[in-house]
């Protein structure tokens, strides 16, 4: 059994709450325990992943979270950079999924976030599972 944390930028509740929902789902399902911590942003999620990561206390990482374009060019600064750093920590070799979901209305985020439908928390999920699995493989 491994032991992974989910990460949320806590910005939309019920949306957050479905993709965390997933996730856990899919951790449990799979025999894994979990712990949730919340930070401001999608740009703080890497951040704090890596302040994690120095406890060795985590087997893996869920990146939760919901970046929904707005008027400005904020929507590519945050969603480029978040993903470029978790990028950065998954070459170094950390097991993360990554269940920040980038998408231009609330229509698109409810039908990823709903486990019912895309369920991209339960695939962020699985995919630090796998990551993991990999790891485990590889070390």
């Amino acid at each position: 059994m491994a032991h992974f944390l989910i990460v949320e930028a806590r910005f939309y509740d019920t949306l957050n709450d479905m993709l965390i929902g997933g996730a856990k789902a899919a951790l449990e399902a799979a025999g894994h325990s979990h712990e949730v911590i919340t930070v401001p942003g999608a740009l703080e999620v890497p951040g704090a992943i890596s302040l994690a990561m120095d406890t060795q206390k985590y087997d893996g990482f869920v990146a939760i979270g919901v970046v929904i374009r707005g008027e400005t060019y904020h929507f590519e600064i945050v969603s480029n950079e978040s993903a470029r750093a978790i990028m950065a920590l998954t070459l170094d070799g950390v097991a993360i999924g990554n269940g920040i979901i980038t998408v231009e209305n609330e229509a698109q985020a409810l039908a990823r976030a709903d486990a019912a439908q895309k369920d991209k928390g339960g695939e962020a999920a699985k995919a630090a599972i796998a990551m993991f699995d990999m790891a485990a493989k590889y070390r």
